[in-house]
């Protein structure tokens, strides 16, 4: 989606910019990692990655929504532990934008187990096991907007 600025110069001529709006993905940190004091250190490495928060806040799961967000695993040995767990404590939900934002934002986070994530990356950082990483990150354009329509209505999003 693009947005545009109109202004008026000085002579009074009106000037419109288009502004291509950047790629976003979608992102939750998990409630361990919420429990442990991460989050702030996982916002300054999202900031410190170029990203920019398009939408933020603190929530909580119910397990019918724990459900619903994590549908797509149903049926999968671990989707019970999953929705349990986060379903367990607040969470924080957020909509990241950035050119290339969910392959720079994978790239950040690192692999899904902790002891296999990249030194400085959010996982080897404040995960704790594969099942409790610290964060969730969209893995395509298209789900990182369903995720990102779970949570957010268009008017709790900012766009530059």
């Amino acid at each position: 989606m693009a947005s545009f600025i109109l202004y008026i110069n000085f002579a009074g001529k009106l000037t419109i910019i288009k502004i291509m709006s950047s790629n976003k993905t979608f992102t939750m940190i998990k409630p361990t990692a919420y429990k442990n004091n991460c989050a702030g250190s996982i916002i300054e490495k999202i900031y410190g990655g170029g990203f920019h928060i398009a939408a933020m806040k603190i929530t909580q799961l119910s397990k019918e929504d724990a459900q619903k967000f994590y549908e797509v695993h149903a049926g999968r040995p671990f989707y019970d532990g999953l929705v349990e767990f986060m379903s367990s404590g607040p969470i924080v939900a957020a909509i990241l934008e950035k050119e290339n934002a969910v392959e720079d934002y994978r790239k950040l986070i690192g692999a899904t187990n902790p002891e296999d994530a990249e030194e400085g990356t959010i996982r080897n950082a404040c995960g704790t096991s594969i099942g409790e990483n610290a964060v969730h990150g969209s893995d395509s354009d298209e789900n990182a907007e369903i995720e990102s329509n779970f949570f957010f209505s268009a008017r709790e999003r900012y766009q530059l």
